[in-house]
Order: structure tokens, then sequence, then C-alpha cells
């Protein structure tokens, strides 16, 4: 074992973060955290990297190892170059470089007495020096830097020019460079195209420590992760096996949480049902009958409603207008940024109902195709035609729609004056936000806060053709996991960019890939476009009984329904015959007692023993009447 956090809490004001957390890290081992946005997720990060302290609990990294933590947002302050900022890492084989260089001078020069000494000390520098990597880590460093995105050109640039996700990759590089026995991840694929993100993949998959991500990217966290640590409700959980392994067993949980709780309201409404008829039967034995079981109920273990968060959030798009077949055309069209050419002579169709994903690495003039469709670039060269009755819903990376100095509830009612503040509240908590929430300024958002305002303005547009860019940055799973559901129940069209294999995979019916300055079309998945680029995958379709095995299971199933059928009716009519038969006799006990409170029967010796006896006869009657009913009621 590597790490081992032991009951970790953390609470922020008022506000508990994280309540009793443990888990633990084995040698070797590749594990995530998984969570909605704000579940604690990076807190516990800066825990464990010791950038905060717990309020209790203890961190316990195993004597000797060392760890590497890379942020979100990595601010990385330096003057060298792309390459010199990497090299410095390997700061101890370049100053044995130094050293061997010396080394050699001095041999050249030395007497018979001092050469044997400086032979040594060579012979020992050198071993150091293969030893460490240092006949290798000049094409390590340049494999990293180009399995991050960076070109050769890219090399010498000063990180004082960089933007914050490059200078976040270059902190990246650094850290798998200085191959600590325990990597810490923080949203690493944030700043990655679809390449780097494989190329990371393959790299942490074959190294040699442990590593430990927070990650929102479901395709990474399926190759990578064999252990998923799941915040929720400030406390922590383990799943063994990777993220859809997990998202497996959490449906499981949730099913089987939802099913133990309903049971059990069921099972307390009969049973004050019960104890209410038994009281109702007004007889001494049936009232001790009834408060027996009160007391059984107020001893029950009340199972809480479990929370269910997804339910919170749905999502509704639909279009206003239907429109025609031919959504959009494009014919040659080229754009060009100077000497860089993004890409040229680009022709191509989008019916109705297709759901169209654009992919490609960083630069090659995704986002500035869309721009061009909505009108907000124009094209060097070529043409696009939007069909009949074509109406853009344009979902933006930088949310242009939203105005930093209104509120939440501004920017809806500001936009669509005709919706009542109910309706406003209503949408905005299909999003998210509730109570105070709709109160505050867009500019007071976080990235994900602002797409989900986007989204909900979107929504209300009513648009029936989607054009959204990296529509799933910034949020969380479940998120993500409702917008999937959304789009896929859309009956319009949907043209969107995204990296986001898992989101690609579980939405697109098409994918236009851009490469070479050109697009390539697949008809298909995430998959498919896998399939047909010659990637291995890995997976099995679960096998499909044959048409005779379902018909006889059918038949099967029929039969036991109709016995099941059967045997209630005859519980209900047995049920049915024995509340009469009490009703009776309780009816002939009170005709009865009447008769006894007779003045000419109170002096009748013969009658009142006759009474008694009967009495006596439906007293033990009414008991038995009284079990069996508590045996059908059950």
């Amino acid at each position: 074992m590597i790490l081992s956090c032991q009951n970790i809490s953390k609470e922020f004001v008022e506000d508990t973060i994280l309540s009793n957390v443990s888990f633990h890290i084995e040698d070797y081992e590749k594990a995530a955290v998984v969570g909605i946005n704000g579940a604690g997720k990076t807190t516990l990060l800066r825990i464990i990297v010791g950038e905060l302290t717990p309020d209790l609990g203890q961190v316990v990294l195993s004597k000797g190892k060392t760890l590497g933590y890379l942020a979100q947002n990595a601010g990385l302050q330096s003057k060298n170059s792309i390459y010199d900022e990497l090299l410095s890492v390997k700061r101890n084989l370049t100053l044995l470089e130094e050293q061997i260089q010396a080394t050699e001078l001095a041999m050249k020069d030395a007497g018979d007495a001092a050469l044997a000494a400086l032979m040594e000390k060579y012979s020992l520098l050198t071993h150091q020096y293969e030893s460490g990597g240092g006949y290798t880590y000049k094409s390590e460093l340049t494999g990293v830097l180009k399995g991050l995105g960076f070109s050769e050109e890219d090399f010498s640039k000063s990180i004082e020019t960089l933007s914050g996700g490059q200078k976040t990759r270059v902190a990246l590089g650094k850290l798998l460079l200085l191959s600590p026995d325990l990597i810490i991840l923080d949203e690493p694929t944030n700043h990655l195209d679809m390449q780097s993100i494989a190329w990371l993949e393959t790299y942490l998959l074959n190294y040699k420590g442990a590593v430990l991500i927070v990650s929102h990217d479901r395709f990474f966290l399926d190759r990578i992760a064999g252990k998923i640590i799941e915040l929720d409700q400030s406390r922590a959980t383990v799943f063994a096996g990777n993220y859809s392994d997990y998202a497996k067993k959490k449906e499981q949980l949730r099913i089987s949480a939802w099913n133990a709780y309903l049971n059990q309201q069921r099972e307390i409404r009969h049973q004050e049902e019960v104890i209410e008829k038994l009281r109702s039967f007004n007889r001494e034995k049936s009232i001790k009958r009834a408060e027996s079981r009160e007391k059984m109920l107020d001893k029950m273990n009340v199972l809480e409603k479990p929370i269910e968060v997804q339910a919170d959030m749905h999502l509704s798009l639909t279009p206003r207008l239907k429109s025609g077949n031919d959504v959009l055309s494009i014919e040659g069209l080229s754009k060009a940024y100077g000497s860089q050419k993004l890409f040229a002579d680009v022709s191509l169709e989008i019916k109705r109902g297709e759901h169209v994903a654009i992919i490609g690495d960083n630069g090659t003039g995704k986002t500035t195709l869309l721009k061009i469709l909505n009108g907000l670039l124009p094209a060097d060269s070529g043409s696009f035609r939007l069909g009949a009755n074509v109406e853009i819903g344009y979902y933006d990376q930088e949310h242009h729609v939203l105005h930093s100095e209104k509120t939440l509830f501004d920017e809806i009612s500001d936009d669509y004056p005709y919706l009542t503040n109910t309706e406003i509240r209503n949408v905005l908590a299909a999003f998210l936000f509730t109570g105070d929430d709709v109160f505050k300024q867009v500019s007071d958002l976080s990235g994900g806060e602002r797409g989900r305002v986007s989204l909900a303005k979107l929504m209300l547009g009513n648009a029936n053709f989607l054009i959204l860019d990296e529509p799933t940055n910034h949020l969380d799973i479940m998120s993500k996991e409702i917008l999937e559901d959304a789009l896929n129940h859309y009956e319009g069209t949907v043209l969107y960019v995204s990296h986001d294999r898992y989101f690609i995979n579980r939405t697109a019916s098409r994918i236009l890939e851009l490469t070479g300055k050109t697009f390539v079309n697949y008809i298909g998945n995430y998959d498919y476009y896998l399939e047909k680029k010659n990637v291995p995958q890995t997976g099995k379709s679960a096998a499909q009984p044959t048409s005779s095995t379902a018909d006889s299971e059918s038949k099967a199933d029929w039969k036991q329904q109709k016995e099941e059928q059967a045997r209630l009716r005859k519980r209900e009519n047995d049920l049915k015959k024995c509340e009469e038969r009490i009703a009776k006799l309780e009816e002939r006990m009170r005709e009865l007692d009447a008769e006894t409170e007779k003045p000419d029967v109170a002096v009748n010796v013969a009658r009142l023993q006759e009474i008694s006896k009967e009495q006596a006869e439906i007293d033990t009657a009414l008991n038995g009447l009284y079990e069996l009913w508590e045996e059908l009621a059950e």
C-alpha cells in the first residue's frame, strides 16, 4: 500500500465537504475519484498533497515514497522555453553530463598517478548516468512533449507566452518526467485534444507507479481506472472496476435502495391499516394485538428516502417548427489565418434528424467552422446554405449569449418575458439552480454554471438545428448524462464539436473528422470510428436468447402470473369472508350482552348459563378468526 486516507473530514464555515472519508491506494494501482461538481474531489486531493489540513483524520504516504500533483489550472511561472522547462526535471543528468565531460578533459592531461583515480571516477559517473536513464532522457522528453500536443516548432516558445491550457500541459509533462511513485492528477484531459488524451492513456497504463485521478472524462476513466472512489453527500464509497463497472453497480445499488425504501413504506402503511382494523373490532384481545403491532412498528429502523439527484434536472429540447429534410449544405468552404490554412474546399450536407459530431486535433479549425455557420466569421471562399424553416440554436464555449451584469433570473426573464416567475424558477431548477441561486450574477458563476445557464436558454429557444461547441466542458458526469439523454430524444438536427469520446459515443450518428485540412466522413458513433481507424476495441455483446427459448420463457412467465393472480383473488375472498364472519359474531355478542341486561333474564339462572356458554364459544371463535384475519392480511 502506497497511500492511506483514514477518516478524513473537512468543513468550510458550516458546510460539510468531507465526512469520515477512508480509502487506500496500492502500489501500481490506477484509481479515480468521481462525484458531482462541489462534492469535494479537489478538496480531497489538496488534503492528500498537504495543501489543506483536514479537520479530522490523517493521510499516510508509505515511507520513502514520493508523490507528484497536477492541479486543474497549474499556474506555471517561468522564463524558460518549453523544452528547457522540461529539461530542468533532468537536472541531475545534465549535471552528470557536465561532470563526465570535465573528467574526460582531465584524463587527457593527467599523469599516471592521477589517471587511475580519474578513470575510477569516470566509471562511477557513467554508471550513474546510464542507470538514471542518461542515454534515453532526451528522446523521452521529446516524446512527452509531442504526446501532449507540442510540435518541435513549439519547443523554443517561452513559457510566458503560453495560454493557461498550454502551461498546464507543460506542468503535466514535467510531472510525468519526474516519475514519482504516486501521480495525482486533477482533470488532466481538460486541455488535451483526442490524440493527446489517447497518448496519455497509454502512458499512464504503462506507468510503473500508482495513479490517482479526478476526471469527468468517462472514456478516459474506462481505460485507466481499476478502482472508483465516489464522493457523494460528503462520504466516500469504493467500487472495484472502471467507470462503466461503477455506473452499473451504482445503478443496481440505487434500484436496491429505492426498492428497500418503497417496500418498507408499503409495510409501514400495511401495518398501520392492520392496527386500525384490529382496533375497530373493539375487543380486548384485538386491541392488545393492535398494541403489540404498534410496539413492533415503533422499533422498526425506518430507512431514509434515497436522494434522487438526477431527478432534479430534466432537459426537454423540443423544436417549435419542423425543418425541411435538407438542413445544411456546404460547398467549397475554405478558411485560413495568414499562412495557416485550416480547411480548404469543404463540401458536405446534413439532413434533418442527424446527430453529427466534429472531431479533430486542437487548432485544426473545428470551432472556426461553427462560427462561420453562425455568421460570426467570414469564410475565405465557398458558401453554405440553410434549408427551409431551419432555426439555429448556438451554444459557444465563451457563452456570448449571457450578460455578465444580469442575475440568472433576469437573464431568462428579459429574453422570455412571457414566462411567469414560477416557470422561470422551474427552468432554472431543471439546471440545478434553486432557491437564492437564481439571484446570482452571471459574472459570479463558474464555467460549468455558465454552461448550464446557456443550455437553459438554448432549451427555451425551441430551435430545430442545434450547433454546439464543446457542450460538455465543465459539466460534471451527472449533467453530461442528462444532456446526452435530452439530445438522444431530440427530434431536430444536431451539429457539435466535442473531444468527449463517451458523449460522442452516446449521441452521434455520424462523425466528421477534420484532418489534413478536410473532413473525413464516418457513418456511426465513436466506437465505429475507432473500428474504422483500426484501433483495437474490447467488450462483448450480451448473447441474445433464441426465439424458441424466449417463447418458452414467456409462456412460463404468463402461467406463473396467472397462478399468482388466482392466489391473490382467493386470499382477498377468504379475507372478506373472515371479516364478514367476525362482524356476525361481534353482532351476536352485542345481542347477548343486551339480553343479559333485561330484568326478566337477569333473574333467569338457566338462561344466563346458556348465554354465558354461547359467549364463551363466540369469544373462542373470534380469537381464532382474529388470528386467521392477521394471517390473511399479511
